[in-house]
């Protein structure tokens, strides 16, 4: 009677290391197999056997992560302090080196995302940070993904989601943009002065050229004058008209 209880004692526990060898693998997973604590190989997907006591398996995933880095505190090239967060896309192109070559590659990614965030930006004044995001996202993404190769890891893309400023800084840089459009303004007045004062100029020329023009417009100039509603109206005289009286009047030297 023992000895059926012992071969069945046996059985059971030799049915219930059999069962426990089996994994099943999604097939968006692979797992990295250990024997006898040596890497022995990556299996999956499907369904794999794992021996118990001798053979260990770390799972990974391989499907693309989305990591949200923390608003990091950064102080551009123009002194200027803003929090900046970040969303960062990554995925694991090589399970075993992932497993191997660094304790925790998630931990690892998020802390490098983050010291990388704060250098790169640093490394810019406040403008750019505002104005030229892709630029910087595509910095920053090739900085980590050179950084995580040998990780097995492949960062897809960054992108910088906020640049938080303080209020004082968001009053100043509305008065450098009101400054900045007013400077326009006066540059296109100026120019548009400068363009006028050129056509005056080619139009006395002509006028100097072609007395007949200058009759003609003291005649369209008299024709305006005659529309307007006024009860003075001045009429203006040619120096060829006025000039033989001028000559008349004009005393003869002794």
């Amino acid at each position: 009677m023992q000895l059926v209880s012992l071969i069945a004692i046996i059985i059971a526990a030799a049915v219930l290391i059999i069962v426990s060898s089996f994994r099943i693998l999604r097939e968006y997973e692979r797992g990295v197999v250990f024997m006898l604590g040596r890497f022995w190989r990556v299996k999956g997907p499907g369904l794999i056997i794992v021996l118990p006591v001798i053979q260990s398996m770390v799972k990974v995933d391989l499907r693309t992560i989305v990591m949200d880095i923390p608003p990091q505190d950064v102080i551009s090239r123009d002194n200027v302090s803003v929090k900046v967060n970040a969303v960062l896309y990554f995925r694991v192109i090589d399970p075993e080196r992932a497993i191997i070559q660094v304790e925790n590659f998630y931990a690892a990614t998020s802390q490098l995302g983050q010291t990388t965030l704060r250098s790169v930006l640093g490394k810019h004044e406040l403008d750019e940070m505002l104005a030229e995001r892709d630029k910087l996202n595509t910095d920053i993404q090739k900085i980590l993904d050179t950084a995580t190769d040998a990780w097995g890891i492949k960062v897809q893309s960054v992108e910088i989601k906020h640049v938080d400023i303080d209020g004082t800084m968001v009053r100043a840089i509305a008065q450098q943009a009101e400054a900045e459009r007013q400077r326009r303004a006066k540059i296109i007045n100026a120019d548009g002065e400068f363009q006028a004062a050129e056509k005056l100029v080619q139009a006395a020329e002509l006028i100097s050229r072609n007395p007949q023009a200058l009759q003609l417009r003291y005649l369209q100039t008299l024709v305006s004058i005659a529309n307007e509603r006024t009860n003075t109206v001045v009429f203006p005289l040619p120096m060829e008209m006025v000039k033989p009286f001028l000559d008349v009047v004009k005393p003869t030297p002794k």
